[in-house]
């Protein structure tokens, strides 16, 4: 059980699933459904100023090194390319929109990287991806709780 508790944690601080994986992880294998909604989410929302950090920080060290530049730039085309039309139509909004969507590559990571190469503010743009994690979370724990109760 606490184990299930912590890669219900690690899930949704990961680059691969967040709280996408990581709540439907918990309440599959019979965690409490609140449990898991409040620490998916905390743990997601973490992530925000986790990756700010390492762009701030980190990133300009890393970027010396030519794989890792050019790793960089694909992933920050990416992120400009699906983020770009609607945060500089709709700003905030529009960041809150693209990581609520619950598919792969519109969560937190996609949602901080675009803030920072959009030089949102970073107390808007926190705002924002908490908001969309939310709603996001939102959602993946009522689809998850309505197909295990149809299940059952």
């Amino acid at each position: 059980m606490i184990l299930d508790f912590v890669l219900t944690i690690l899930w949704s601080l990961s680059p691969f699933g967040e709280a996408k994986v990581g709540i439907p992880y918990g309440m599959l294998n019979g965690l409490n459904v609140y449990l898991v909604f409040i620490a998916g989410f905390v743990a997601n929302v973490l992530v925000f100023p986790l990756m700010m950090f390492f762009l701030e920080k980190v990133n300009q060290h890393l970027l010396k090194w030519r794989f890792y530049k050019k790793s960089a730039v694909s992933i920050a085309k990416r992120a400009k390319l699906g983020t770009g039309e609607k945060i500089q139509k709709y700003g905030v909004f529009g960041l809150i929109f693209f990581v609520m969507i619950p598919l792969p590559g519109t969560g937190v990571y996609a949602g901080s990287i675009a803030a920072y190469i959009f030089k949102m503010d970073k107390r808007k743009a926190f705002l924002a991806n908490t908001i969309g994690i939310f709603l996001s979370s939102v959602f993946i724990w009522t689809a998850t709780l309505l197909s295990i109760n149809d299940t059952v």
